[in-house]
């Protein structure tokens, strides 16, 4: 929703001299500025912020920030912020942090709520999944990689009984979900300041589907086999199914998995960054841009 910011000019007389003035936005009360604003999406907030400094002051107003926060956003920004800094905190600073990422379980996880929808964005990387095999190094390594937003991947370069899984609660803001598995077949690195693919160990993933998975607390579940067959040293995003929250007021818990337990052959050349829990409308625009 826009809004008319420019109001009318003033009209001179002949000497220059300025004998009528037609109402203008910037005419108005602080607060009928900042009820106006409550109809607007936050870019466009801000955007009326930078005109002058009255702008500038109801747009700090809590009402309004109030209203673009998800219902549930306290128990959102527990999971990153203590309660003094929670107490410090105005709604638009509030907005403002938890719109961008934030790190949390000794920076494994990650969340934040999107502009567009409100609701919760999550990605999980590697280190907090539940991984069979990653302690053994003749199997699973954690390499360290700029192109992970948690700076490691999980890469397995053998392995007969591959398993990967994890879980999750928290009050979801109602909406639709999607969940997706980050990977890559082959392990990248940059020699010369170029972007190369190990490929060598890619095998076993053309021969027999990998199954995902994933249940959640009020039973809901989704089920998708696929071959991995994306090029080597491209990532891709797996879809395993989507979930719906009704109620934000109650704690959905989600459990999800990647599996290939087919032991007649082995199979390797596979990293693992990440699992993303995304808003289904805007999915493939966060995605875009990992």
């Amino acid at each position: 929703m826009g809004a008319n910011i420019s109001g009318g000019l003033p009209e001179f007389d002949r000497n220059g001299d300025v004998y009528s003035t037609k109402p203008r936005l910037v005419d108005l009360p602080e607060n009928c500025i900042a009820l106006i604003m409550t109809q607007l999406d936050p870019p466009e907030i801000c955007r009326l912020a930078r005109l002058n400094r009255m702008f500038r002051r109801a747009s700090s107003a809590d009402f309004i920030w109030e209203a673009k926060l998800p219902s549930n956003y306290r128990v959102i920004a527990q999971k990153v912020f203590d309660e003094i800094t929670l107490r410090k905190l105005i709604k638009k600073d509030l907005y403002a942090k938890l719109s961008r990422p934030n790190l949390f379980d000794d920076g494994t996880k990650e969340l934040w709520i999107d502009k567009n929808t409100g609701r919760l964005c999550l990605s999980i990387s590697s280190k907090a999944l539940r991984i069979t095999g990653i302690d053994d190094r003749r199997y699973w390594s954690h390499i360290p990689t700029d192109e992970s937003r948690f700076q490691s991947v999980a890469y397995v370069q053998q392995i007969w009984w591959f398993e990967v899984g994890g879980e999750f609660e928290i009050q979801f803001p109602s909406g639709t979900y999607s969940l997706f598995f980050r990977i890559q077949l082959g392990k990248t690195s940059k020699r010369l300041g170029r972007r190369i693919c190990n490929s060598e160990h890619i095998h076993g993933w053309d021969i027999k589907p990998v199954r995902f998975q994933l249940a959640t607390s009020d039973n809901q579940q989704a089920v998708s086999l696929c071959y991995l067959n994306n090029n080597p040293g491209s990532w891709s995003h797996y879809h395993v199914g989507d979930f719906k929250v009704t109620n934000p007021d109650i704690s959905t818990g989600i459990k999800f998995s990647m599996t290939q337990i087919d032991c007649t052959h082995t199979k390797g050349g596979l990293c693992i960054d990440s699992v993303l829990i995304l808003p289904k409308e805007c999915a493939n625009e966060v995605i875009g841009s990992h």
